[in-house]
C-alpha cells in the first residue's frame, strides 16, 4: 500500500537528487528516507530512481509518478487546513440545537452574532421542540443545544441557564385579576399551543401535573402549533393561553391591546439549559454557540426581572 510518508520521501529525493539531502530537508535519517523509497517502488513494481555516483537519476517511471504525488500531497494539505479552519471557526458548518420558541428569546441575534465573529461560517439553528431536540443530542446527531428541561436521560449533561415565568394570558379583566389556581386552568377555556407534541412539550406537562394535583385534567378548547396564533386566540376573549413571560416581553409591540396577564400560583416555570452529551467535550463552534446563546439569555432574564404586569382593559 502507497503512503502519503513513502510520498514525500519520493519527492523530496526526486526534487533534491539525493537521498541524503532528501533526509536532510525532510529532517529524517538517510536510511529512512532509501527504505521508504524502496518500499514504495516494491509496492508499484517499478524502479524510481538510478544511483549515479552519490546522487540519484529519476526514471521516465518517476516522472510519470512526480505530478501525482504532489496532487495526493497537496490534497492533504488543503484537507488539513480545511479540518483547521473549521476547528478554528473560519469556515464550515455550525449546527446547534435550540427550543421552539427560541425565535422569540434569541431570535435572529443569535445567527448574526456568530456572523459577526465568523464571517465565514455557515450557521444552522435546529429544533422545533425540546423533546425533539433531545432525541437528537441521545443520537449523537447534534453536539449541544439550549432546550427547556427537565430532560430525562442520563448520558446528557444539563447546566441550567434561565428560569422564565409561566403567566395566564386573556382578554377577560376577571380572568387575569388575580393569580390563576390549577383548579382555575382546568375549570377555564384554553388554547394551547405545542399541538403537534401534546403533552411531551415541557410546559403542556407542568400544566398538567398542576391540574390532576388537584383532581383535574387538562382539556384545551383550542389547540395550535405556535404561541403567536395561541395569542391571538386569546385576544378574541374566547379562550385563555398559558405563556412564559419572555414571550409576552419579545412580542410586546405585536401583542392585542386586549390582553393582560396574572401569575400563577403556585409559580412555574419554563426553565432552559444547555445540554450536550456525558463526559464529551465540545468543539470549538459547540461551545462558541453555547457562549452566546446563554450570553443573550441571561441578558433577556435580567430584563424580566422588571417586566411590569400587563392588565387587561375592563369591559365596558
Amino acid at each position: 500500500m502507497t503512503t502519503l510518508h513513502q510520498l514525500r520521501c519520493f519527492v523530496a529525493s526526486y526534487e533534491h537528487g539525493s537521498l541524503t539531502a532528501a533526509a536532510r530537508a525532510l529532517g529524517y535519517s538517510q536510511p529512512s528516507v532509501s527504505e521508504q523509497v524502496r518500499l514504495l517502488e516494491q509496492g508499484m513494481g517499478v524502479r524510481l530512481f538510478r544511483r549515479v555516483g552519490r546522487g540519484l537519476v529519476p526514471t521516465e517511471a518517476a516522472h510519470a509518478l512526480r505530478p501525482h504525488a504532489d496532487q495526493a500531497l497537496a490534497a492533504v494539505a488543503q484537507a488539513r487546513t480545511a479540518a483547521t479552519a473549521v476547528a478554528e471557526l473560519e469556515s464550515g458548518t455550525i449546527r446547534f440545537g435550540v427550543f421552539g420558541t427560541s425565535r422569540l428569546y434569541l431570535g435572529s441575534e443569535l445567527a448574526l452574532d456568530v456572523l459577526a465573529r465568523h464571517p465565514g461560517v455557515r450557521v444552522e439553528l435546529v429544533g422545533q421542540n425540546s423533546s425533539e431536540v433531545a432525541a437528537e443530542l441521545r443520537s449523537g446527531r447534534m453536539e449541544a443545544a439550549v432546550i427547556a428541561i427537565p430532560v430525562a436521560d442520563a448520558g446528557l449533561e444539563v447546566h441550567p441557564v434561565m428560569r422564565d415565568e409561566l403567566v395566564y394570558v386573556s382578554a377577560a379583566s376577571d380572568r387575569c385579576a388575580q393569580p390563576v389556581t390549577p383548579a382555575a386552568l382546568a375549570a377555564g377555556p384554553l388554547v394551547l399551543s405545542e399541538a403537534s407534541w401534546g403533552n411531551e412539550d415541557s410546559t403542556r406537562a407542568q400544566l398538567l401535573r398542576a391540574v390532576q394535583g388537584v383532581g383535574g385534567a387538562l382539556r384545551p378548547r383550542v389547540e395550535v402549533e405556535d404561541v403567536e396564533t395561541a395569542l391571538e386566540v386569546a385576544a378574541s376573549g374566547l379562550a385563555d393561553c398559558v405563556t412564559a413571560r419572555g414571550v409576552l416581553h419579545r412580542l410586546a409591540d405585536r401583542l392585542p391591546p386586549s390582553l393582560g396577564w396574572a401569575p400563577l400560583r403556585p409559580k412555574l416555570f419554563d426553565e432552559f439549559a444547555v445540554v450536550h452529551r456525558r463526559g464529551t467535550p465540545l468543539s470549538p463552534a459547540a461551545a462558541l454557540m453555547v457562549e452566546l446563546a446563554t450570553t443573550r439569555l441571561h441578558a433577556l432574564d435580567v430584563q424580566l426581572r422588571t417586566l411590569p404586569r400587563r392588565r387587561a382593559p375592563s369591559g365596558p
